[in-house]
């Protein structure tokens, strides 16, 4: 007697074939154009995040209905097929996530999968990551493709290495123009310098100082990275694998200067950006450079701000600023602790700056006062590097196999709607192990939160980058007292004091403001226009609707390594990781552009906020 088997339930099925069942209903749905078929393949809450491939943009969309949409607009051009998983998917609390590839029209690109079972036992899309990697036919010169770098053979007019160089320093920004300008050369400026020689886009960098890396080596002399080291990596050539963990700010300053060479970075030191207008009609920039004392104009297609995150120093004016007969500086020009030996000191302001600047001072023998005027979220360095990190950017992390690469897209692969989700437990565990220490911060009357809404120092980075100290031995300070701490608002100076709104009086030699910094656009105020500046509208944040992040919710960092209201006008930066990750996709941006690809852009990001 023959027995008949059942086929296996859907359920019954590895998570490879379920996974690849997913990805064969969306492949087919994709060809046929079939745009409400794949937007049914995502849950009702669901989150796509496109880093270029579809969009040309860096934009997330949420929900079916907003999936229709940008799937209607951009399906036929993008041509998108072959998605396959690239690695042996996993299953956890009931979430498939797998790694996966695809291909469009133009690009080849990577991203990441999660899938969820819905009532009926059907797995739909929660997060789909979609990143573009690569231009086909214009691939970076790298791997197999590597350049020869001899020449074989004879040739009577073969210029060595170092002559082509010279020829291209002499030529480049007179006799050739630039395609792109990056004013600024930090971290930010140097990664996407660098990712544009690779991509064969003629650029420069400029910058003001005198060698690369001198926007570390000129801030005040303790600083070092609150960052570890893998969570730090630069395009093509990380750290050695014995950087230190934390590394100080003048190691950090030789290595940007190294990298600029090795790199071969096109930059030009002791420049200055003095002014910039574009022709709508050329669609060409015309900026006016002084480069160490000559000027030179140079007429870019596109000009990128990598001036840094942080934007222009906030400078306070309290009454009396005029008439304090001792010195005052913000914490952006703090020289150092050696000068002020002894002296009474006021830092206005409880955040990074605040803790490593009154840190410094303490140690080397000022009587310095921290001037708190609202909460700061602290976090100790260790228990950020073990707990929030750890999994992503560590050493037992490159011991498991997680790759910059992939520890990169893992973090991009969060949609940052519900990104403060995952980081809220993150914090509570935080806030439980180091709840000693915490308690000490508050007996000393120090205020603290971990963000409106418990996330975190990460959400806090993203939706206001201001706001917090990753403690690296200063909380110490103030819980016992080293570091003197008061809580009020500054009512105005006089000629020897700080005077509070409760009549407080702190006398001070020194007063440092670490007062933060205002948005990126101001400095497009400086060197374009205002009209251009409110054109382009606020830099940085989520429109999360927390404090100093104001709404409606944007979904992507405002203006960041994306288009913007100005055609043409880019802004880049951040820390060292979004240096290093997002370098990427504005550099294959502009090079689809200097190769005259069409990139029509979905979801322009509207204006909301001038600053």
């Amino acid at each position: 007697m023959t027995q008949t088997l059942e086929p296996p339930t859907t359920t019954d099925r590895s998570p490879q074939q379920r996974v690849d069942a997913w990805l064969a209903d969306f492949d087919r749905a994709l060809a046929a154009r079939d745009v409400e078929g794949v937007a049914a393949l995502f849950a009702t809450t669901s989150f796509w995040r496109d880093l270029v491939t579809f969009t040309w943009n860096i934009k997330t969309v949420e929900g079916r209905e907003q999936i229709a949409d940008m799937l209607g607009a951009r399906l036929d051009d993008v041509d998108p097929r072959g998605f396959h998983t690239t690695e042996t998917p996993d299953e956890a609390d009931g979430v498939y996530s797998a790694w996966i590839a695809f291909e469009t029209a133009t690009a080849r690109g990577s991203g990441h999968l999660r899938l969820r079972e819905n009532a009926d036992g059907d797995l739909e899309a929660w997060t789909l990551l979609t990143t573009m990697q690569e231009l086909k036919g214009h691939e970076e010169p790298r791997g197999h493709r590597r350049p020869m770098g001899a020449v074989h053979g004879s040739n009577k007019e073969t210029k060595t290495w170092a002559e082509r160089r010279e020829l291209e320093e002499k030529e480049l920004g007179y006799s050739v123009q630039p395609y792109v300008l990056i004013v600024g050369g930090g971290q930010g400026g140097i990664a996407l310098g660098a990712r544009l020689r690779q991509m064969g886009v003629p650029a420069i960098v400029v910058d003001r100082n005198d060698r690369p890396g001198d926007q570390w080596r000129g801030r005040y002399k303790s600083l070092c990275l609150h960052d570890p080291v893998w969570y730090d990596h630069l395009p093509y050539l990380p750290f050695p694998d014995n950087w230190p963990v934390f590394a100080p700010k003048d190691k950090i300053g030789d290595w940007l200067e190294m990298y600029t060479k090795v790199m071969e970075v096109p930059y030009w030191t002791r420049t200055t950006a003095e002014s910039a207008t574009f022709d709508e009609e050329t669609k060409q920039w015309t900026v006016v450079v002084d480069r160490d004392g000559e000027k030179v104009t140079l007429t870019p297609k596109h000009l990128v701000m990598a001036t840094g995150m942080s934007g222009k120093a906030n400078i306070p004016n309290f009454p009396g600023m005029d008439v304090f007969r001792g010195e005052q500086h913000h914490s952006s020009q703090h020289p150092g602790p050696d000068a002020y030996v002894g002296k009474k000191v006021v830092v206005v302001g409880s955040n990074n700056s605040a803790h490593d600047i009154c840190k410094a001072l303490y140690e080397t023998g000022a009587d310095v006062t921290m001037l708190q005027r609202s909460s700061t979220h602290i976090v100790k360095s260790d228990s950020l590097c073990e707990i929030a990190l750890g999994d992503l950017y560590s050493e037992r992390a490159v011991q498991s196999g997680t790759t910059t690469q992939k520890a990169d897209l893992t973090f991009a692969s969060l949609p940052y709607r519900i990104m403060h989700e995952f980081q809220i437990p993150v914090y509570q565990q935080i806030a439980e192990k180091d709840k000693d220490f915490y308690d000490r911060l508050a007996a000393a009357g120090f205020q603290q939160d971990f963000g409106d809404d418990g996330s975190g120092l990460f959400m806090k980075y993203l939706r206001r980058g201001s706001g917090y100290y990753i403690d690296v031995g200063a909380s110490e300070l103030v819980a016992d007292g080293s570091i003197k701490l008061v809580n009020g608002q500054v009512d105005h100076l006089t000629e020897t004091a700080v005077v509070l709104a409760d009549g407080t009086e702190l006398e001070a030699d020194l007063v440092v403001y670490a007062t933060g910094y205002g948005s990126m656009n101001g400095w497009v105020a400086d060197l374009v226009d205002q009209e251009t500046a409110d054109k382009v509208g606020k830099v940085w944040g989520l429109g999360s609707d927390t404090t100093k992040d104001p709404g409606p919710w944007e979904g992507e960092q405002r203006n960041m390594w994306k288009p913007t209201q100005q055609e043409n006008l880019w802004f880049h930066g951040g820390n060292l990781h979004q240096s290093r990750h997002y370098s990427l996709y504005l550099g294959l941006q502009l090079k689809a552009r200097y190769e005259g690809i069409d990139t029509p852009v979905y979801g322009l990001q509207e204006v909301h906020h001038l600053s």
